[in-house]
């Protein structure tokens, strides 16, 4: 840093100095025009949801994997709409139709289309064998009519992003990632995928954030009998297997139960398993707070145990708790994935990533169709983005760290 000769505002001394190279970590975070006492001020005087974020929006890659994140939310929000056909419709002359890449310019000019493809059964195998056949053009519109959907469960329409004038036939087929061994379109499957698998896990990690607070922080404040038992609790649950557990509990759900009963169940046992790390924190936490000034003026002034709980110390490390949840959601979508993959976890007619990739155990039809495994594609992007995402926030939780 070259020494300063001159300074707008404060006295030219050593503990400016020392300021101005502290606001250095700051840059760009308060609007431009500001000394480094002014911006001293506007970060003492910060809420800290704010402080959290300027530091937050330094992390570029944790900023990119936000918008990752958000875009799979939103395709997981709106299915129906990503989706090109009936995620349950099967064509049983169109198994195993290789990828469609959507190519958006013809001839110099903006019109999306698809090669078509071309099928023959083989007289020995049996199996259809398809064939790119750059002859044929099917045209792609944006905003297109097609089977009927609902939007959040109750609204009704028939409009998606992606289809064709006609709709997928045997002449013309349509399936940007290719179809299954039903000919299923494995496009469509993925929205449906995502929405199922990012919803057990923002569920269970709901439901595993609310146990670990409630459970950690009244072994953290009250302390004594309820402390014991508590992290005996914890200890005993963290020395079981999860794997083993897991499969256990998931084989013992009857086979006749609904897609929905099932659903709830995979959730429950993922949450119930997943809140003991998250109480263990929040404890430590709560052993260090319940001595602080403001918890014992709390006390004083005749402020109830739930209300100094959740009033006055879960927000002073609700931070870390947004990016403990964010760093756990990743956790859960693989244990439903792996569930689901082992046949043990969601089960057809349900459709979630693990699911999907049940498709892909059978080495033969990897070989014949390795766009069965692009919904693994799916989970490891899903994982990295929501990773890099709550390192992000874990890092930007303590503002006053560096």
């Amino acid at each position: 840093m070259e020494p300063v000769t001159d300074l707008d505002v404060g006295p030219k001394d050593v503990h400016d100095l020392e300021v101005a190279e502290t606001i250095e970590d700051w840059t760009g975070a308060i609007g431009p025009g500001l000394g480094p006492v002014e911006d001293a001020e506007a970060i003492n005087v910060a809420p800290n949801w704010k402080l959290v974020w300027w530091r937050f929006r330094k992390h570029k890659l944790a900023l990119f994997s936000g918008v990752v994140v958000i875009v799979i939310a939103t395709v997981a929000i709106f299915p129906g709409f990503f989706a090109t056909m009936d995620p349950h419709g099967s064509r049983s002359t169109m198994s195993f139709v290789p990828l469609q890449r959507l190519r958006f310019f013809h001839d110099g000019t903006f019109e999306p289309f698809v090669y078509g493809v071309t099928g023959a059964r083989n007289p020995e195998t049996l199996r259809m064998e398809w064939v790119t056949d750059e002859e044929v053009i099917i045209p792609v519109s944006f905003f297109v009519e097609g089977f009927e959907y609902k939007v959040l469960g109750f609204i009704t329409t028939n409009i998606h992003l992606l289809g064709t004038a006609e709709g997928p036939t045997e002449e013309n087929p349509f399936f940007l990632l290719g179809s299954d061994r039903l000919g299923r379109d494995q496009w469509s499957r993925l929205m449906y995928g995502t929405q199922v698998s990012l919803s057990i896990g923002l569920i269970a990690v709901m439901v595993s954030v609310f146990l670990g607070v409630l459970m950690g922080g009244i072994s953290g404040y009250l302390g004594g009998v309820a402390d014991l038992i508590i992290q005996r609790l914890i200890e005993l649950l963290q020395s079981l297997p999860a794997i083993p557990i897991w499969m256990a509990l998931t084989a013992a759900l009857p086979r006749d139960w609904s897609v929905e009963k099932t659903y709830f169940a995979i959730t429950l046992i993922l949450a119930l398993i997943g809140w003991t790390t998250l109480a263990r924190e929040v404890r430590g936490r709560f052993l260090v707070l319940r001595e602080e000034d403001f918890v014992v003026a709390a006390k004083l002034s005749g402020a109830n145990q739930r209300r100094i709980i959740f009033r006055h110390m879960v927000p002073t490390f609700s931070s870390h708790i947004i990016a403990a949840a964010t760093l756990a959601v990743p956790v859960m979508i693989i244990s439903e994935t792996f569930l689901s993959f082992l046949g043990l976890g969601l089960r057809p007619p349900a459709i979630s990533w693990g699911v999907l990739l049940q498709e892909a155990q059978n080495l033969q039809s990897i070989a014949l169709a390795p766009w069965l495994l692009l919904p693994g594609v799916a989970v490891i992007i899903t994982v990295l983005a929501l990773n890099i995402l709550g390192d992000g926030l874990r890092d930007a939780a303590d503002p006053y760290s560096h």
